[in-house]
């Protein structure tokens, strides 16, 4: 009978929860956090890592009993107390906030990486494509050996992983393999071949991209804004540092860059961009060190006013 008693007594200890409200919250919003890491940033397995640390916090959190808190001897004081309904309202609101806006931010952001790394290896085949069709072949022997590394790297990356935009893209990866096999071939006609027939191949490349971005959502718009905000920070750097010699010498390649904009879209707030970047340029020409600084942030103002409505 004692015996009988002592077990019950233990099996009801076992089961004894031992999270508090505070505690209990914060697991619902860490498992939240694991879920978006998850399914907006990270690889598999990585990601499903994420998901099966995820479900179980969120099992601890509803039955509020931790087995590790259990193994560990540890009771907290205040389990039995409950929250108020102001912190019931509050902790829902915190979870809203965090399911929205972290989701949000998370699509945005990794939208913005993709855009960037896009950019970084693109340069070196838009390069390649201008120095063909300019007969330039030391110079488009140097952009498509560098272009190779390049896209090799952009592929195994978003093979490996996929951003939110484009997860539902299963043409993706086989564009990413005929854009490899257009480059692979194309290296000979570039290295000691015929370098206008070299430049008709590279031409292939750039369709395959646009078809790419317009399936999934991205402007064109988009990518010439990412690869203009690259240069337009050095401007900003320059201005900031009121060197006038640096934003004349950056000037020529950040307004190309803007061209590239204005031919996607040319409404007044890429106009304000444009006076905004043009009003830096006229200021450190006339040699007005103080204003350079305000000139500056309002091309940062014009810029992330489009980009965060079309970018």
């Amino acid at each position: 009978m004692h015996i009988n008693a002592l077990s019950i007594e233990l099996a009801q200890h076992a089961v004894m929860k031992n999270i508090t409200f505070l505690d209990r919250l914060m697991r619902l919003l860490l498992a939240v956090a694991l879920v978006q890491l998850g399914y907006f940033w990270l690889a598999s397995p990585w990601s499903w890592l994420a998901y099966a640390a995820s479900l179980v916090l969120l099992i601890t959190a509803a039955i509020r009993i931790c087995p590790l808190y259990t193994l560990l001897h540890y009771a907290p004081a205040n389990v039995g107390k409950g929250s108020s309904v102001a912190g019931f309202v509050l902790a829902a609101l915190v979870m809203a906030a965090l399911v929205g806006g972290g989701s949000y931010a998370s699509a945005f952001f990794t939208r913005k990486i993709f855009l960037e790394d896009f950019n970084a290896m693109n340069q070196f085949y838009k390069q390649a494509l201008f120095l063909t069709g300019k007969a330039q072949r030391e110079e488009a022997v140097a952009n498509l050996n560098q272009l190779k590394p390049a896209l090799a790297a952009f592929t195994a990356k978003y093979t490996a992983y996929r951003p939110y935009d484009l997860k539902g893209d299963g043409q993706f990866p086989s564009d990413l393999s005929i854009v490899a096999k257009i480059i692979s071939d194309v290296e000979p006609l570039v290295t000691t071949g015929d370098l206008h027939q070299a430049h008709l191949d590279l031409e292939k490349v750039r369709p395959i991209f646009q078809d790419m971005f317009k399936r999934n959502g991205f402007s064109m718009l988009a990518v010439a804004l990412v690869d203009f905000h690259d240069a337009m920070e050095l401007v900003l750097d320059a201005a900031n540092s009121k060197d006038t010699a640096k934003i004349a010498e950056l000037y020529p390649a950040v307004s190309d860059k803007l061209k590239v904009v204005e031919a996607e879209a040319n409404d007044d707030e890429i106009k304000a961009i444009r006076a905004a970047l043009d009003d830096v340029a006229s200021t450190a020409h006339a040699s007005q060190l103080d204003a350079l600084p305000a000139k500056g942030e309002t091309l940062k103002s014009s810029f992330v006013k489009v980009y965060l409505k079309r970018g």
